[in-house]
C-alpha cells in the first residue's frame, strides 16, 4: 500500500499567498436548500403575513356568491367583469397559500422524544421534514391551495355549449364553499404556532381588539354572502316551479327553462311567453305578506338588493349577517323548509359562538388596556377611605393625593424595581445602564468616575419621586440615602446645630446630590452601624425625580471599588459639595475677621507710635528756643525730655515686639502642615464668639 506524499511547496506556487477578504472554507448553501428555524424571526413574520393573506383570502371567496344578479324581467345572468376581478385576486391570494406549502417543506420541527427538557432538540433533515409534513398537514394545505373555481372558470364552462348561468354559477358556488372549510380550519393550527412563538396573536391591546372584531365581520360577510346567493335560488326555483306548472296546463307560448337566462331577453318567443305568463305574478315577493313563499329571503327582492350595484348589495348583505349574527336569528321569518331552517340554526348558534368567544375576547383586550387604570382607581379610593377613617387634617389629606397622582403620571402603575428584578443580571445591568448612565453623568462628582465605577452605581440607583413642600431629610436625621436629582428643585439649609444667627440656604436643582453625609460615612473601613446624622434640611421646591443610593449600596460600591477612595474623588466631592462649600465659607469669614483684626491693631500701633515721637520732637524745639539766661530751668527741661523721649522709644520698641510675637503664632497656627484635615471628614468649627470677645 502506497503512500500519498503531498508537496505544499509546488502547490502554494500555484495560488496567491494572501486569501480574499470573501473567502470561506464553509460552502454556502443556497437558500432553496436552507432548512428555516421554526422560532425564527423570518418564519414568525411570515406566519403573521400568512395569517393575514389567510384573513383576506377568507373575504374573497365569498364574493363569488355575488357574481350572479338579477338582470331583467325574470331572468338570471353572470356579471362576468366582475366575476373577473374576483378570480385574479383569488389567484394572487393562492400563492400565499403555494407559498406556504414550499415553506413548511424547509422548516424544521421539534422532535417529540425530546420534550423533556426544554424546547428541545430541531430535527434537520430534509427528508424527515418531508415526510412528517407529508404525514401531517399536506392534505389540507393542499385541499386549501388548488385553484378550483379558476379551473372551472377558465377551461369547464368554455368547454360546455351554452351552460345555463343558474346551473354554472351554483357549480362555482358549491366549488367555493366546499374549499371554504380547509382554508377556514388551516387558521386554527397557524393562530395555535404563532401563539406558540411569539406569545401572543396580538403584541397590543387595540390590535388585539380588531383582530377579533375583524372575526365577527367575517363571520357576518360569510352569512350575508350566502344569503344572497340562497335568495337568488330561492327566485329561481320558484320561476321553475311556475314554469313546471304552466307545462303541465298546455299553456301556449310554453314556457322553457332556457327562458329565465339573460342571454335570452332578445328571443321573440321569450317576449310572447312573457307578455301571457303568469310566472312573475306568482313570484312577486311584495304579495307575500305572511313571507310563506320567500321566508328569510323575501327583503332580497322588496329592498330589490336582487338587482342593485354591487356597493349596495354588499352592505345591505353584510348589515344583514351582522343584524342576526348580534341578535341570534331572533328576527328571522322563516318557512316550513328544512334547509332554510337549518340555515337559521345555524345563524343563531354561530351568534352565540361569536359574541361569547371573539366580543368576549375583544373585550379582555379593551379591559387590559385599562387594567392599571382601574386599579388605581381601587387604590386611590382604598386610600381615600382610609384617611377618612383616621380623621386626616385636610392640608395632610391633600399631600397625600398629590403624592398618588404623581406617582400615576410618572410611573402610569408599573412597578419597575419588579420588572428589574424578574430579569437576568447582564440584561438587568444593561437596562439601568441605559435608563441611568446619562442622567448620572449629569452629575458633576460622577463625571469624574470610570466606566466600571459608574456601573456599579447605576446597578443600585432606584427611582425616588417627591412632591412639592416635602421634606426629604431634616436636620439632625439619619441619613439613610443620597439624592441624585434629575428633575425639579429642593432647597437645603442648615442652622449649624441650632447655632443662634447662623442660617444658611441654597436651591439645589437637576445635577445637584444631596445627603454627602453618607459618602464621609461610607469611606470608613470601620465605620458602625449607626447612620450619620444629616447636617442640612432638605425641603423639595417643585415636583422632583431623582435617582436614589441607598445606604447599604454606597457601602457596599465604596468596599468592592477602591477607585472610590482616590484623592481626585474626594477633592470633586469637596469641590461640588455645597455643605464643604458652606464650611469653607465660614472659614473664609473667620479668617478674614482676624486678619481685619490684626491689620487694625497694626494699624494702631503705627499711629500711637508716631504720636508719641511728633511730642517728643516738639518739646525738644521748644526747649532750644527758651531765654539763654536761666541755665538751670533748660537743663532740667532738657532731662525732663530725654526721659520722655526715651520712655516713648522703650514704650513702641515693647509693643512692636509684643505685636510681632503674636503675628508670629498666628502663623505658625495657620500652618498649612499642621491644618492637614482627614479624609472627606469636616473640620472643627469656628469659634465667633471668641473673637467677639476679644473685640
Amino acid at each position: 500500500m502506497h503512500r500519498r506524499h503531498v508537496h505544499f511547496s509546488a502547490a502554494s506556487s500555484r495560488f496567491p499567498r494572501q486569501f480574499p477578504k470573501s473567502f470561506s472554507l464553509r460552502r454556502k448553501i443556497p437558500w432553496w436548500y436552507q432548512v428555516l428555524d421554526p422560532g425564527s424571526e423570518f418564519v414568525a413574520r411570515w406566519n403573521h403575513v400568512f395569517l393575514v393573506s389567510c384573513l383576506i383570502a377568507l373575504f374573497i371567496d365569498p364574493l363569488y356568491f355575488f357574481v350572479p344578479l338579477v338582470g331583467g324581467p325574470a331572468c338570471v345572468k353572470i356579471d362576468f367583469g366582475f366575476g373577473a376581478i374576483i378570480t385574479f385576486l383569488r389567484t394572487i391570494a393562492d400563492l400565499f397559500y403555494l407559498m406556504h406549502m414550499v415553506l413548511k417543506f424547509r422548516t424544521a420541527f421539534v422532535a417529540p422524544n425530546s420534550r423533556v427538557f426544554g424546547r428541545g432538540e430541531l430535527v434537520m433533515d430534509a427528508r424527515e421534514i418531508a415526510i412528517r409534513y407529508l404525514r401531517t398537514d399536506f392534505v389540507i394545505d393542499l385541499a386549501a391551495t388548488l385553484p378550483l373555481p379558476q379551473i372551472f372558470i377558465w377551461f369547464i364552462i368554455p368547454a360546455i355549449q351554452n351552460p345555463i348561468a343558474v346551473h354554472a354559477n351554483h357549480t362555482v358556488s358549491l366549488i367555493v364553499l366546499v374549499q371554504y372549510f380547509p382554508r377556514f380550519f388551516l387558521m386554527f393550527p397557524l393562530h395555535r404556532q404563532i401563539v406558540k412563538t411569539t406569545g401572543v396573536i396580538a403584541k397590543t391591546a387595540w390590535t388585539g381588539a380588531a383582530y377579533n372584531l375583524i372575526l365577527c365581520t367575517l363571520a357576518s360577510h360569510v352569512i350575508g354572502s350566502v344569503w344572497y346567493l340562497w335568495s337568488i335560488q330561492r327566485l329561481n326555483s320558484c320561476w321553475r316551479i311556475e314554469c313546471a306548472k304552466e307545462m303541465d296546463n298546455a299553456h301556449s307560448p310554453p314556457c322553457k327553462q332556457r327562458f329565465f337566462d339573460c342571454t335570452t331577453l332578445d328571443d321573440p318567443q321569450r317576449k310572447l311567453w312573457l307578455n301571457s305568463t303568469q310566472v312573475l305574478a306568482n313570484c312577486d315577493a311584495f304579495k307575500d305578506d305572511f313571507h310563506l313563499q320567500f321566508g328569510i329571503f323575501a327583503s332580497a327582492f322588496t329592498n330589490e338588493v336582487a338587482s342593485a350595484d354591487f356597493i349596495e348589495k354588499y352592505f345591505y348583505c353584510l348589515w344583514w349577517g351582522l343584524r342576526n349574527l348580534s341578535s341570534y336569528g331572533q328576527s328571522l321569518m322563516t318557512t316550513t323548509l328544512s334547509g332554510e331552517n337549518l340555515f337559521s340554526i345555524f345563524i343563531c348558534i354561530a351568534g352565540l359562538i361569536f359574541f361569547s368567544h371573539f366580543i368576549g375576547n375583544m373585550q379582555t383586550y379593551l379591559q387590559s388596556s385599562t387594567a392599571r387604570l382601574e386599579e388605581w382607581r381601587i387604590k386611590r379610593r382604598d386610600t381615600e377611605e382610609w384617611m377618612r377613617h383616621r380623621q386626616l387634617p385636610p392640608e395632610l389629606q391633600e399631600r397625600v393625593r398629590r403624592f398618588v397622582q404623581y406617582k400615576w403620571l410618572a410611573t402610569r402603575g408599573v412597578d419597575e424595581e419588579t420588572i428589574l428584578q424578574s430579569l437576568p443580571l447582564d440584561l438587568r445591568r444593561q437596562i439601568q445602564r441605559h435608563l441611568c448612565l446619562a442622567l448620572v453623568r449629569r452629575v458633576p462628582f460622577f463625571a469624574q468616575m470610570d466606566h466600571q465605577l459608574l456601573d456599579a452605581i447605576c446597578e443600585r440607583l432606584v427611582s425616588s419621586l417627591h412632591t412639592k413642600d416635602t421634606f426629604i431629610v431634616r436636620e439632625g436625621d439619619p441619613v439613610n440615602e443620597m439624592l441624585f436629582i434629575i428633575r425639579g428643585e429642593v432647597e437645603s439649609s442648615t442652622t449649624d446645630g441650632g447655632r443662634v444667627g447662623f442660617f444658611n440656604s441654597i436651591t439645589l436643582g437637576a445635577g445637584d446630590f444631596c445627603g454627602e453625609e453618607l459618602l464621609t460615612w461610607a469611606l470608613v473601613p470601620t465605620s458602625s452601624l449607626n447612620l450619620p446624622s444629616s447636617t442640612r434640611t432638605v425641603k423639595t421646591l417643585t415636583e422632583v425625580e431623582a435617582f436614589a443610593l441607598r445606604a447599604e449600596d454606597l457601602k457596599f460600591v465604596s468596599t468592592q471599588f477602591k477607585r472610590l477612595h482616590s484623592k481626585k474623588l474626594q477633592h470633586a466631592f469637596r469641590y461640588y459639595s455645597h455643605q464643604w462649600r458652606t464650611w469653607g465659607a465660614c472659614y473664609i469669614q473667620v479668617a478674614w475677621r482676624r486678619f481685619k483684626k490684626r491689620k487694625l491693631a497694626l494699624e494702631l500701633a503705627r499711629h500711637e507710635d508716631a504720636y508719641y515721637m511728633n511730642g517728643a520732637d516738639k518739646e525738644s524745639e521748644y526747649g532750644h528756643e527758651s531765654s539763654d539766661g536761666d541755665g538751670e530751668l533748660s537743663r532740667l527741661t532738657d532731662d525732663v525730655a530725654g526721659t520722655q523721649h526715651l520712655g516713648a522709644t522703650i514704650l513702641a520698641s515693647k509693643f512692636a515686639a509684643n505685636t510681632k510675637r503674636g503675628a508670629n503664632q498666628k502663623v505658625t497656627i495657620l500652618d498649612p502642615q499642621e491644618l492637614k484635615m482627614p479624609k472627606l471628614f469636616k473640620p472643627d468649627e469656628p469659634d465667633f464668639s471668641r473673637d467677639l470677645g476679644e473685640s
